[in-house]
């Protein structure tokens, strides 16, 4: 398969080639390859590739998925890939695991074939990516400025052609900001959705989850079906779908109310492109026969901005000291970032009392945001949320 025809499909699409026999596993592999050897020298998405691990499991024999045959890769942020290094984009972090991550094993299930890592900044603690141990990520449109983060390395790569869609995650914008700024599409399914096993129950209190970006909506929810649901000895999980999600891909909505926010929960509004392209939407949405109608956040910002912070922190801080543990000795100043070290620190000095009061104060932030949409099918906003 030539590289520009590659490049034309959607992962379904490429799945649909295989299973037709039009290409092979090993042919689409040797595309996204020439892809990575074309485009990340550019944009640097791509941090560490195993394509030979992925060739032993096409010879293997691939299982019967949705997307059997179609190359991807994995952020390398908290997620396994057995006999592969993860390191959260951090000395201190890099381990190599002898076992999948649940939704590794899912999507080994689904068909697809692993090859490849993506770039994350350290800890995943920044909007933008740039870690000190692999470099800046830039943005495939323009390599001047930012892809966005923390899943920037996935979005930079679905973005340059490299995937069709990439493994990525979110606690506080981490896919649905590269998604905005490389301009593919993400989502952020609701907390419990994916589980987060075997080594964690919850991410950042539940705001942390994981799933995709995609050149195509429907990619997106045919990857949410292989990997929703729970593994048992989860602590919570979300109720199940009354159908398969990529049954919804282009169904008629009807009329819906669609509520408008021009500006960000810190009260920042967006520039004047972004606030012309949203408010462009919104008039095409009433020329649809949809109702929009402007709102407003109904939660007190410094409240949610404080939460978050003593939840991160706390969170940040426990897992530089089960690292620590595990290697026996104490943090070297050349262990973290300044950024991770600071994040650290602040959480080490947070109490119990705290971290409890925030998460509870998030929980009645979700639930005053649930109030909005007893009125609103969909929240349109230029901002990254």
């Amino acid at each position: 398969m030539h590289l520009a025809e590659y490049r034309t499909f959607d992962a379904l699409g490429l799945a649909d080639l295989v299973a037709r026999s039009q290409v092979t596993a090993h042919e689409l592999l040797d595309a996204a390859m020439e892809a990575v050897a074309d485009r990340n020298p550019v944009v640097n998405a791509v941090v560490n590739l195993f394509d030979d691990q992925a060739r032993k499991a096409i010879e293997a024999g691939l299982p019967e998925g949705p997307f059997r045959g179609v190359p991807f890769a994995i952020k390398d942020l908290w997620t396994n890939v057995a006999g592969i290094t993860t390191s959260n984009s951090s000395r201190l972090f890099v381990s190599v695991p002898s076992v999948d991550s649940e939704i590794v094993a899912r999507y080994r299930r689904a068909g697809l074939v692993l090859f490849a890592k993506t770039n994350t900044p350290e800890l995943g603690l920044s909007p933008t990516t740039e870690p000190a141990m692999f470099g800046p990520t830039s943005n495939p449109w323009d390599p001047a400025f930012s892809a966005g983060g923390s899943s920037g390395g996935a979005a930079a790569a679905v973005a340059s052609g490299i995937l069709p869609m990439s493994h990525a995650t979110d606690g506080g914008g981490s896919i649905r900001i590269p998604a905005s700024c490389c301009g593919v599409f993400g989502l952020k399914p609701t907390r419990a959705r994916i589980s987060l096993a075997p080594d964690r129950g919850e991410g950042w209190g539940g705001m942390s989850t994981q799933h995709v970006v995609s050149r195509s909506v429907r990619d997106s929810a045919a990857a949410l079906d292989a990997c929703a649901g729970a593994v048992p000895g989860d602590p919570y999980w979300a109720p199940p779908p009354a159908g398969p999600y990529v049954a919804e891909v282009g169904r008629d909505p009807g009329s819906l109310r669609v509520g408008l926010v021009v500006e960000a929960p810190n009260g920042v509004s967006a520039s004047g492109p972004c606030r012309e392209a949203v408010e462009q939407t919104a008039r095409r949405l009433d020329s649809l026969g949809h109702r929009v109608d402007p709102v407003s956040w109904p939660f007190d910002r410094d409240l949610m901005a404080r939460a978050q912070a003593s939840i991160i922190g706390p969170s940040v801080a426990a897992a530089v000291a089960a690292r620590l543990n595990q290697l026996g000795r104490d943090l070297q100043p050349d262990d973290l970032e300044e950024v991770s070290a600071r994040v650290a620190e602040a959480g080490r000095s947070a109490s119990a009392v705290d971290y409890i009061n925030s998460a509870s104060a998030m929980h009645q932030i979700g639930r005053t945001m649930a109030t909005v949409f007893e009125r609103i099918d969909v929240l349109l906003t230029p901002i990254p949320l």
